[in-house]
């Protein structure tokens, strides 16, 4: 059978068990297994596949049809440029969460010292430094450590085997030394002495009651405790809003991802908590999904 058959074949199998963009799924998990970028399948359509390739191409096709996630099948997933490794330990990024990291790593790089002659010591003093609350795969806390290099970052995550994920991103991609990761389920875990120029996150923010009817990539494989956002969705937003002000520096920022609809609510609890709301950004479907804040 040839590439384009098996192609073709597999793309209305994916389709008739109601997975979206089913030729493209079908030409990555197929690029996976020939270990070839996606755009050479083209250039070589009309090459046979072997039996093993056959059988292995097969079991990963099964698998998406029962609706494991493409990125999970394949290990990995992009964002911001980098491939981040990712498993059911693991929310997989999302492409709005890359404006989270974009609007992070321009704040940090706007402090980021730019004299050239500081030495070491001068410009560790006076480099940023960051906190991801909630960091999962890591993918939130290395775009920043990626795009800003003078900053420090931290990375805070319940999860041990999330954070042994984020871990090994990070060792992956050579940041080892300047992404600090801690264990705990609030800021209490972190070193007493710490404080960040930024707190970004982008925390659990369904409500408990709506994740029965989320799409089965999400409900069945998405670790529960990176989507449970309590009955409300708002419970990590009160922690951090309580929380968060005496580990941020004075000029710094509170930056945090939130759900359609959780706009309002998530303003007034910040208000009631003495921040004051700076901005509200739209991501690329222009829903409103980003907040930025600031101590009073």
């Amino acid at each position: 059978m040839t590439v384009l058959e098996v192609i073709q074949r597999s793309a209305g199998f994916l389709g008739q068990k109601g997975i979206e963009e089913s030729r493209l799924h079908a030409e990555l998990l197929l690029a996976h297994v020939l270990k070839l970028p996606r755009m050479q399948l083209y250039l070589n359509f009309e090459r046979q596949l072997s039996a093993g390739e056959l059988d292995c191409y097969r079991v990963l096709v099964k698998r998406r049809a029962l609706r494991e996630p493409l990125q999970h099948i394949v290990g990995s997933a992009w964002f911001c440029g980098l491939e981040i490794g990712v498993n059911r330990h693991v929310l997989i990024p999302r492409p709005e969460t890359e404006l989270l990291a974009e609007q992070g790593w321009q704040f940090l790089c706007r402090l980021a010292p730019q004299d050239a002659a500081l030495n070491d010591q001068a410009a560790a003093a006076t480099s940023p430094c960051a906190l991801d609350f909630g960091t999962g795969s890591g993918c939130v806390a290395l775009a920043l450590a990626v795009k800003c290099p003078s900053a420090t970052i931290y990375a805070l995550d319940i999860s041990r085997e999330a954070l042994q994920t984020a871990s090994g991103n990070a060792e992956k991609l050579g940041l080892n030394d300047r992404v600090r990761f801690f264990q705990g389920e609030s800021l209490a875990a972190l070193p007493g002495d710490l404080r960040f120029d930024l707190i970004i996150s982008n925390p659990p923010y369904i409500p408990a009651p709506e994740i029965a009817s989320l799409q089965p990539e999400v409900r069945d494989f998405d670790p529960r405790e990176a989507l449970d956002g309590g009955v409300d969705g708002l419970d990590f937003y009160r922690r951090l809003a309580h929380e968060a002000p005496p580990f941020l520096k004075d000029h710094g920022r509170l930056m945090v991802e939130f759900g359609d609809g959780q706009n309002a609510a998530i303003k007034d609890l910040l208000h009631r908590q003495k921040w004051v709301v700076e901005n509200i950004l739209e991501d690329y479907t222009h829903r409103s999904r980003l907040m930025i804040a600031r101590k009073q």
